[in-house]
C-alpha cells in the first residue's frame, strides 16, 4: 500500500512539472537592456559608433525606420577580447519588435557575418520594419565570435497600431507569395502540440510511482535495480519507436511538400570597403589622464599638433557612446539620445584656435555625471586601466577633424 507521504510527493513532483510547463507560455515584456553592465573598457575600446541617425522616433506597425551612421574599430582592442574576425552586424531591440528588412555596410548588403580591420572606420545602415506595439529600446550592436555583444547607444522608438495588421510578404526563387509572419502556423502548432502532449504522457508514465525521497532511499539501499521494471523497459522502447517513427515521418512530409529547398548562408563576408579620410590631421599625445571620482571629471593632459591647413579647437569627446561637448565651439542638434550628451561637459584650458603647424599643450575636461550612470568609471577597477575615445576638432567653417586617443587612466580620491 502506497502511504499518504508517497501520494503527496508524487503529485507535488507532478504539480511542480505542471508549473514549470505552464510558465514556458509566459513571457514577460522587456523595454530596454542591461548596456550599463556592459564592461567599460569593451565600450570604450572596441567598436566607436558616431555620426548616428534614426531617421524616425515614432512608426507605424508595418512601417520601415532606419538607423545610420559610422563606426570606427578601434587599432587598441582589448587582449581579452576575441579580434572582430567574424562579426555581424546587429541591432539590440527587446525581442522580434521590429524585423531587419535590410543591412549594409558601405554599399554591400550583409545578410552574415562580416571580417573587419582594425583602424578601419566604416559606414552602416539597417532598415528595420515596425512589428510590434510599444515604446522600444533600439540600439546598434556588434556581434563578434569571442567577444559576444558589443552594445552601442540606443534611442527610444515607438511603434503605434495593432500587431495584428502586420504582414512580411515574401516571393520565393520558385515564384510563390507568403507571407511570413502565419506561413505554416497551423503545421507549427500541431508539431509543438503534439511534443508537448508526447512530453506529459512520459512524465505522468514516470512519476506515477514514488520520486525523490523514496527512490533515493532505495538507491543508498542498494535497491537501484528496482527502480525500473520490466514494463517500464517496455514502455521506453515504445517511446523511442514512436519517436523515431514519428520524426522520420515529419522530415518525409517535409522533402516531398518542399523538393527545391537551399540551406542557410553561414560563410563570412570578407572585403568589406572602409571609409577614407575619415581621420583628420591633428595628432594628439596624451600625457596623463586621471579620473576623479568624487567629481565625476575625467582631466586629460594633451599635446596637441595642428597638421590641418586651418585653425582649429576642440568640440567634442566621445568614449564609450557618451558625448562631452564645449558650448561654445559646438551644438549637436542630430538628436542623440539626451542621456548620452553631456552639452557642457568639456572644458578645455586654453581652447583659442590652434594654427595650423602648431602645437600646444592644454588640460581637457569631460564632467558629467553619466561617468557613473553608464559605468564607465568602472575602467579604473580594471587590471588594464586604460580609456579610448574619440576627440572632435572643429574650425571656423565648421569643418571636423577626428583623431582616436587612449591611455592609462589613473584615480583620484581627492
Amino acid at each position: 500500500m502506497k502511504t499518504i507521504k508517497d501520494r503527496i510527493a508524487r503529485w507535488s513532483f507532478v504539480g511542480l512539472l505542471m508549473t514549470l510547463a505552464v510558465a514556458t507560455f509566459y513571457t514577460p515584456t522587456a523595454s530596454a537592456h542591461g548596456e550599463k553592465s556592459q564592461a567599460a573598457f569593451m565600450r570604450m575600446r572596441t567598436i566607436h559608433w558616431f555620426d548616428l541617425n534614426w531617421s524616425k522616433e515614432s512608426v507605424a506597425v508595418n512601417e520601415n525606420v532606419e538607423i545610420s551612421g559610422k563606426f570606427h574599430v578601434f587599432d587598441g582592442w582589448p587582449e581579452t577580447v576575441d579580434k572582430p574576425e567574424v562579426s555581424f552586424l546587429n541591432i539590440g531591440i527587446p525581442g522580434p519588435v521590429f524585423i531587419r528588412a535590410e543591412s549594409y555596410i558601405g554599399d554591400k548588403l550583409v545578410p552574415r557575418s562580416v571580417a573587419l580591420e582594425l583602424g578601419e572606420t566604416y559606414s552602416f545602415r539597417v532598415v528595420l520594419k515596425a512589428r510590434r506595439p510599444g515604446e522600444w529600446h533600439v540600439h546598434t550592436m556588434m556581434n563578434v565570435e569571442g567577444g559576444g555583444p558589443i552594445i552601442g547607444p540606443g534611442k527610444w522608438i515607438a511603434i503605434t497600431g495593432t500587431m495584428g495588421s502586420f504582414v512580411n510578404p515574401l516571393t520565393t526563387l520558385t515564384g510563390v507569395s507568403l507571407d511570413l509572419e502565419t506561413f505554416s502556423e497551423g503545421t507549427i502548432w500541431g508539431w509543438h502540440i503534439l511534443w508537448f502532449v508526447i512530453g506529459l504522457a512520459w512524465m505522468a508514465y514516470f512519476c506515477r510511482g514514488p520520486v525523490f525521497l523514496p527512490r533515493f532511499i532505495m538507491v543508498r539501499a542498494g535497491r537501484a535495480s528496482e527502480l525500473i521494471t520490466p514494463a517500464d523497459r517496455k514502455v521506453a522502447i515504445a517511446f523511442a519507436v514512436g519517436t523515431l517513427l514519428v520524426t522520420g515521418f515529419g522530415y518525409s512530409n517535409a522533402n516531398s511538400t518542399y523538393p527545391v529547398t537551399i540551406p542557410l548562408q553561414a560563410g563570412t563576408m570578407r572585403g568589406m570597403i572602409p571609409l577614407q579620410g575619415v581621420m583628420g590631421d591633428v595628432h594628439v599625445k596624451v600625457d596623463d589622464a586621471t579620473y576623479r571620482v568624487p567629481g565625476r571629471a575625467m582631466t586629460m593632459t594633451l599635446t596637441i599638433h595642428n597638421g590641418s591647413d586651418s585653425a582649429v579647437r576642440i568640440g567634442e569627446f566621445m568614449s564609450g557612446a557618451v558625448r562631452f561637448m564645449d558650448p561654445d565651439v559646438y551644438v549637436d542638434e542630430t538628436g542623440y539620445p539626451e542621456d548620452l550628451s553631456a552639452p557642457e561637459g568639456l572644458t578645455v584650458s586654453d581652447n583659442s584656435p590652434i594654427q595650423p603647424d602648431k602645437t600646444r599643450t592644454v588640460t581637457v575636461t569631460a564632467t558629467d555625471a553619466a561617468w557613473e550612470i553608464y559605468r564607465l568609471s568602472d575602467i579604473i577597477y580594471d587590471p588594464d586601466s586604460r580609456f579610448a575615445g574619440q576627440l572632435y576638432f572643429f574650425d571656423d567653417a565648421g569643418n571636423r577633424s577626428i583623431t582616436i586617443i587612449e591611455g592609462p587612466l589613473i584615480p583620484t580620491f581627492m
